[in-house]
Formats: structure tokens, sequence, C-alpha cells
């Protein structure tokens, strides 16, 4: 299901933009795409304690994906935008090649889900995000947790 309306046409084209640098692995065109996309001063609201702040979290969290799954893919199986605020949720795939959450690489691959709500500025760049990430899902198929016996 995707929910669109003409406002936002270049702020999608933008968080787009992001996703599709991100997919494609290419590092500083993440970095890029983050500069171009998001207010310097923008809120990650995430459940993550990070050093940073505005713009350089969402660089941070980027890096840190990047470098441990190098192939890392977000898919978006549902958009939902509603007035300046853009929700996402999201299908994410990699393959475990490098340090994660101080766990060395196992080169399992992961699938989990994320939905992210997206609040945009008056100027069409992200202001303010809101992450739920399936972690539990993360852990569980890197072999760092168990799983539930049915």
């Amino acid at each position: 299901m995707t929910s669109e309306n003409t406002s936002t046409t270049a702020e999608l084209s933008a968080l787009d933009r992001v996703q599709a640098a991100v997919n494609s692995g290419d590092l500083e065109a993440t970095m890029a795409a983050i500069d171009r996309a998001c207010a310097p001063d923008m809120i990650v609201s995430t459940p993550l304690k990070l050093r940073v702040s505005g713009a350089e979290a969402q660089k941070l969290v980027f890096k840190t994906l990047l470098a441990a799954f190098p192939d890392l893919h977000i898919h978006t199986e549902d958009r939902i935008v509603a007035g300046n605020k853009i929700v996402y949720r999201n299908v994410v795939t990699g393959t475990h090649q490098g340090v994660y959450m101080g766990v060395e690489p196992t080169g399992k691959k992961i699938t989990y889900n994320e939905i992210f709500i997206v609040r945009l500025d008056g100027a069409g760049r992200i202001a303010q995000t809101w992450g739920v990430v399936d972690t539990a899902t993360q852990m569980r198929q890197l072999g760092l947790i168990g799983g539930i016996e049915h």
C-alpha cells in the first residue's frame, strides 16, 4: 500500500535517494544523500545510545550498518503519507560481513522488519525520525539469542 499526496513528491524523492544510496552500498553516496535529505539538527528518536546527534547520528547509523552488512538492502513494503509525516514499513536484508554490536562477522544472512515515522520540516528535509527495528530477529539470526520453540 502506498498513499502519497503531491505536496510531498520532492520529499519522497529525497528519501528515496537516501534509500537508493544505502542499497547501492556506496558509503560516500549515502553520506551525501543524508546531507541533502536531513536537517543538520534533526532528531533521531531511537533506543540506540548514540554519541552524536542531528544528521551526524543518522550518518553513524548507516556507517555502522554498511560496515557490518555491505550488501544491506532496504525494501519498502508500505509507505503512508499524512501531512508532514511519512510512515515506512521496510524489510531489511544483508550478510553479516563486519563487526556489528561487538559481534565478529558470522557470514550469516539476516532479514528483519522495521517501521519508521519521518517528520519533515517546512523545507521538506527530515526533521525527526522515530523507528522500531526488530533487533531480536537480527540477534536470533546471528545466533546470539535462541528462538522460540514450537
